[in-house]
């Protein structure tokens, strides 16, 4: 099984920094409309008064249901080889990565910060240089930020959650590269 994930990997051109990038930033672009539609929907669940909300569960809904969108622009777009098999693995990672974390820390940001990236770590095409660590001690961090900052800041917090996890596995990716050189 490792060689068979190791040829086509060797096999693939590496992507450059500029695609590698234009499938993160277009990701991301992306999750942000689903990212503030469902804290719009678990905010005004969480509020007495509806927080200004109508329908609180067609925010969830509308947001959950831009994610699986947000993997397949990050994987087809990154040039993913595998790139049906790995949306389908970064939707089921991201929930069982996010729930359980959302529910330890008690905040939907982390939770989200930490599924998502999740998700991302498989969606988006890796390398045969990169290998998987810097890009999970690179995701470690942005939750552990996503936590502290929660309790800390969480203006900042609310704002850049969408943001961190894929810029935090594109600067994994960078570094990694930039140490090879």
């Amino acid at each position: 099984m490792a060689r068979a994930r190791r040829s086509w990997l060797a096999s693939a051109a590496p992507l450059s920094p500029r695609r590698k990038w234009r499938a993160i930033l277009l990701a991301t672009l992306l999750l942000v409309p689903g990212y503030w539609a469902m804290l719009a929907g678990v905010v005004a669940v969480a509020s007495d008064d509806g927080g200004g909300v109508g329908y609180p569960g067609a925010y969830i809904a509308f947001g959950l249901a831009l994610v699986p969108f947000v993997f397949v622009v990050l994987a087809f777009l990154s040039e993913h080889p595998r790139a049906p098999g790995a949306v389908v693995k970064a939707m089921a990672l991201a929930l069982l990565v996010g729930i359980p974390v959302s529910a330890i820390a008690a905040d939907a940001v982390t939770g989200f910060v930490a599924g998502v990236g999740a998700g991302g770590l498989v969606a988006l095409r890796p390398e045969v240089v990169h290998g998987w660590r810097p890009r999970v001690l690179a995701l470690a961090a942005a939750t552990v930020w996503a936590f502290l900052a929660v309790r800390t800041v969480p203006e900042v917090a609310v704002l850049l959650a969408p943001v961190v996890p894929f810029t935090s596995i594109g600067v994994a990716d960078h570094l990694a590269e930039r140490r090879r050189a």
